[in-house]
């Protein structure tokens, strides 16, 4: 059995499309095990990759169209919608810091969906607590336990504990993936790759 390590961001247009291609994927591959492993990539960036900031300072005009051009056909590809949410970039702390509370629950995969499509597709500000509080009932998850756990130290060390795993694996954004613990791929568009060796 193949193991594919999944280290996401939901604050990622990218991620978004990474996550919904592999869940399309482990459907052609009953037999592969995922770990979603939720992380900062703010905390990335700032440690090792400021050149994204950089980037969104001076960007290249020439570059920032083929980028939206780009990724509408990922989305056309995929099938979902992917808008420009007026906060960004958004504060997803506490979502991400939930993610480990729908990993204890057995609902990673609806509840990093339905994070994903309240920012990115209806464009609310995921970093709101009404918004939150909707998702979380949206996928069946215990309100007031939810927003207790996300304020406790542990999740905020288990986030910051993957943030640091990534960095230290030679990981430098979101989505990263991991096929079998040392074979990193970095980006959406990898999938097809990972899929050629399983």
């Amino acid at each position: 059995m193949s193991k594919l390590e999944f280290f996401f961001d939901c604050s990622s247009p990218w991620t978004y499309l990474g996550f919904e291609s592999l869940e399309q994927m482990r459907g052609r591959h009953p037999d592969l095990k995922v770990l979603y492993k939720p992380f900062l990539v703010g905390g990335v960036f700032n440690a090792i990759n400021p050149s994204v900031y950089a980037n969104r300072d001076n960007p290249v005009p020439a570059k920032q169209a083929y980028s939206k051009k780009d990724l509408q056909d990922w989305c056309t590809y995929v099938g979902i919608r992917i808008g420009q949410p007026p906060v960004f970039p958004v504060n997803s702390v506490k979502a991400m810091r939930g993610a480990f509370v729908a990993l204890e629950n057995e609902c990673i995969v609806p509840y990093a969906r339905a994070v994903f499509k309240r920012y990115w597709t209806d464009l609310d500000d995921i970093s709101q607590e009404t918004v939150l509080r909707e998702i979380v009932n949206e996928v069946g998850l215990d309100e007031t336990e939810f927003f207790e756990r996300i304020s406790q130290q542990a999740y905020k060390d288990m986030l910051r504990q993957n943030t640091e795993e990534l960095i230290e694996r030679g990981g430098f954004g979101s989505p990263t993936l991991f096929l079998n613990t040392d074979d990193m791929y970095f980006g959406n568009d990898r999938m097809t790759l990972i899929e050629a060796k399983l």
